[in-house]
Parts: structure tokens; sequence; C-alpha cells
């Protein structure tokens, strides 16, 4: 079963989440598909790529697979998760990605569309934070990719609400690059991907490889990461966690 659409036309590389059984919900299948979706159109020399949902639902991608996580004292998210994988092969990609919204992003899919270089949504997008639904610990990284795009304000208020913003929210707040009527989003994605095409594909690899590193730079002693690593693993060990993905699997609401 084929849960990813790509397609390769006059250098921009599209990939499109097709699996609404699950409402996109990225589990180690689907993510394995996007990644050597990557690995295809970088062997392929793509100007740009376009990441996407085969059609416009209501959920853009529900997040990471729930149902794959451990459901207690293990890290859910380490660095070696094929999930935190699929996020250095956006990030590390030697062209552009470019992120075309309708409909809400949830949880992880939120991390991956922040990861995008460009994004760009319809009235329909809305973008939320959920581990504060499932006990869930976010990690140092998925912090500072939405601090260097958003206010601390707007990231604190999803992370601790673990509710939506709107479009109109999101695009204020620059989340986005534009908000656009659904009728003209992918008029204006093809549109911006077929420029970013006819320029310069090394100096945009460089430029993109040297803001990713220097958006990154951020000196932290040894001891503050193991604090900031203690913090997690108190939440991953604790009872929240259990109770968080519990609940989720018994499709109820969690009591904390």
């Amino acid at each position: 079963m084929t849960l990813v659409q790509k397609k390769l036309e006059g250098k921009i590389g599209t990939i499109a989440l097709d699996h609404y059984d699950k409402r996109n919900a990225l589990g180690s299948e689907l993510i394995a598909e996007v990644v050597g979706a990557l690995a295809e159109f970088k062997n392929e020399a793509a100007r740009v790529v376009v990441l996407r949902t085969a059609r416009n639902e209501k959920v853009w991608s529900a997040g990471v697979d729930v149902s794959e996580l451990p459901k207690s004292d293990v890290d859910p998210l380490p660095y070696t998760d094929p999930f935190e994988h699929m996020l250095r092969a956006v990030k590390t990609f030697p062209a552009p990605v470019i992120a075309m919204i309708h409909g809400t992003v949830f949880g992880g899919a939120s991390d991956l569309v922040m990861n995008c270089d460009l994004v760009f949504g319809d009235e329909t997008a809305a973008f939320a934070l959920t581990p504060a639904k499932l006990g869930l610990p976010y990690n140092a990284g998925g912090f500072l990719t939405f601090m260097n795009r958003l206010p601390i304000g707007i990231v604190k208020e999803m992370v601790f609400t673990a509710e939506p913003i709107s479009a109109e929210r999101a695009e204020r707040a620059g989340l986005v690059n534009a908000i656009v009527p659904e009728a003209e989003l992918e008029a204006l994605v093809y549109r911006t991907a077929k420029t970013i095409s006819t320029r310069s594909a090394a100096s945009i690899a460089a430029s993109k490889e040297a803001m990713r590193v220097l958006s990154e730079a951020v000196a932290i002693n040894p001891a503050t990461y193991e604090y900031l690593q203690s913090l997690r693993r108190d939440v991953y060990f604790g009872r929240d966690y259990r109770e968080g993905i519990q609940a989720f699997l018994e499709k109820r609401p969690p009591k904390f």
C-alpha cells in the first residue's frame, strides 16, 4: 500500500501524504516513504520540493502516530526515531522544501511543517502543538524550531493549551509565509516553486545550509543539556505520560 504520492516535473518535486485511513498520521511506514522520496529527489537534482496532501480534507495530518509510541518509561522521540530522521532529512535537503497546507496540522506534523523552508496555506489552515494532551515531553530541538519562527508568547500558548491557532493568527505571527483563498493556494505554491527552480541551485543550497547552521547555533553547556534531558525523563517516566497514551488509545479524555 502506497501512503505517499510523489512526482517530479520540471525539477519540481511533489510529495503528497495519502493515508486518510489514519488522517495522514506520521507512522514509520509513511515516514519511510517521505524520506525515500526526498532521497530520490536529491539524486535527481530537484530544485524545490512541495510537501502537501493528496486531497483537501479537514485534517492535513494528525501528527505522530500515537499507536507507535512506547507506553511508558522510554524516551518517545529519541534522536534515532524515524520521525526525527525525517525532520533532519527535510532540514538538510539541499533545496527548498515548501509546505502547502489545507486543513489542521496537529502535533508532530506542525513540527514537520516548521522544518520546511516556506509555508503557504489557505483559510482552513490551523496549527496545534499537542504534547500536553498526551503527557508527552517535547524535546529541545522541537522547541528551538518554533522559537526561531514565532514569538515566545505564541509558542507558550500553543504548548500550554494544545489548541489550534487559526490561519489568520498564524500569518500574523509569521508561522506561515502567506494565507490565500483555497482556490488560489496551489497556483501560488507552484508559481513560487517554479521561480525558485530558475534561480542558482548552488547559491540556494549554500544559503539554506548556512541559515540552518546559524539558526541552530545555540550554546548549551553539558550541565544545561543534562538538565533539559532530566526534565523530559521526569515526564516520560511519570504518570501523566502513561495516562495520556492510554487515554488516547482508549479514545477517552485523559485524567491528569
